[in-house]
């Protein structure tokens, strides 16, 4: 008969291995289960869609389940590391790898992806889904830009003129818009879309931000297209940066906000009346949006963040003579140009905002930050 202590302390043990201390396919620290058909160790998150495998997962609590000897010994013939020479052999270097904190559903497609589909494995026995990134088509059922009403509409990515479009009625013999990939970003924004497969796509309109709202029924397809998208941007920076490394362009094939939220904003002279915002952090960009809720099309404006060597600063005050405002903790951005003033509804909205400003503002410009300053100044 198995020991129970045993083996659970072998379990433990192995958990201290090379690559066993994280989620196999989130990275999430301190996995406390593990699928013993494949043999590796996962966090809680990821076991709810390995349970959903049978097929090809089975999962067990580490701390809780019984185990037996036998599978014992086949987690300690596996690991994550050498699962993951196996199921993740052939990734696209374009294709997203999730963090712990991203979404469902891009966590439980890459699952899939990996484990199900064997999409990643090179074996060439298996039907690939994985083809012909560089140009994908279909539809999308995408936020009316005057409306809430989420309509059917065709969408053509093209890797030949690094563009997306789209088109109102399929027959339609020209888009509706045609959308650079050059100033192209997708994430995911299922809470705010109120869609778990949401996927908002931004790019620069008369150089301003569009928000473009979309999302399919399939989780397969939707994350299908956020990696096409990815795919297609990956070559774009490929031809436009020739002498940059793949690994210094990852970062910048698409990207998620360091932070969103609401806040109440005042004018340039501090004594207009606070009107409440919806604000977007784009760090790679080094610009704080705001807009008037959080599905707007357009952004109202946006401040430029440069970094305290060039005189900018952030602290949590606000500036006498500061009236009207419902919410008290203040927080003032200083530029060369203005101060601006915002209020936070609570001292925990606060210091985020704060240390995501910070964030930003203790990190050198590089060159290509030179001219969005220039951009955002010349609009203002």
């Amino acid at each position: 008969m198995a020991d129970r202590d045993r083996n659970k302390k072998v379990l433990l043990e192995l958990l201290k291995m090379p690559g066993n201390g994280r989620c196999a396919d989130c990275q999430a620290a301190d996995p406390d289960w593990a699928s013993y058909r494949l043999g590796i160790f996962i966090c809680l998150n990821c076991s709810g869609t390995h349970r959903n495998l049978p097929e090809v997962s089975r999962v067990k609590s580490i701390r809780l389940d019984f185990w037996d000897d036998d599978l014992v010994e086949y987690m300690k013939c596996i690991g994550n590391n050498a699962a993951k020479a196996i199921y993740e052999k052939d990734v696209p270097i374009f294709y997203y790898r999730p963090k712990s904190s991203d979404c469902v559903v891009l966590k439980e497609q890459w699952i899939r992806a990996k484990y199900e589909r064997r999409e990643f494995t090179g074996d060439k026995s298996q039907p690939q889904i994985i083809s012909n990134y560089g140009s994908h088509q279909g539809f999308l059922w995408k936020r009316g830009k005057e409306n809430s009403q989420f309509l059917r509409r065709k969408f053509i990515l093209s890797m030949d003129d690094y563009t997306l479009k789209y088109y109102n009625k399929e027959e339609s013999k020209g888009p509706k818009a045609v959308i650079f990939v050059k100033d192209l970003n997708a994430l995911f924004q299922p809470e705010k879309i109120r869609h778990n497969h949401g996927l908002q796509l931004t790019c620069l309109k008369d150089e301003h931000t569009r928000n473009i709202f979309v999302y399919h029924e399939e989780a397969k397809e939707i994350v299908h297209w956020y990696n096409a998208i990815r795919a297609v941007r990956f070559s774009y920076l490929k031809t436009a940066f020739p002498t940059a490394t793949d690994l210094e362009l990852l970062p910048w094939i698409t990207r998620n906000y360091l932070k969103q939220g609401y806040m109440e904003k005042t004018g340039p002279m501090h004594r207009e009346p606070f009107k409440k915002r919806w604000f977007v952090l784009d760090s790679q960009e080094r610009r704080l949006l705001y807009f008037k809720c959080p599905l707007d099309a357009t952004e109202k404006g946006s401040v430029f963040i440069g970094s305290k060597e060039h005189g900018y600063d952030v602290t949590n005050s606000l500036p006498k003579g500061a009236r009207g405002n419902k919410w008290k903790c203040g927080i003032t951005v200083v530029t060369p140009d203005r101060k601006f003033v915002f209020t936070c509804e609570n001292e925990r909205d606060l210091r985020e905002w704060i240390e995501a400003l910070n964030g930003v503002i203790t990190r050198p410009m590089s060159p290509q930050d030179y001219t969005t300053e220039a951009n955002v100044r010349r609009r203002r």
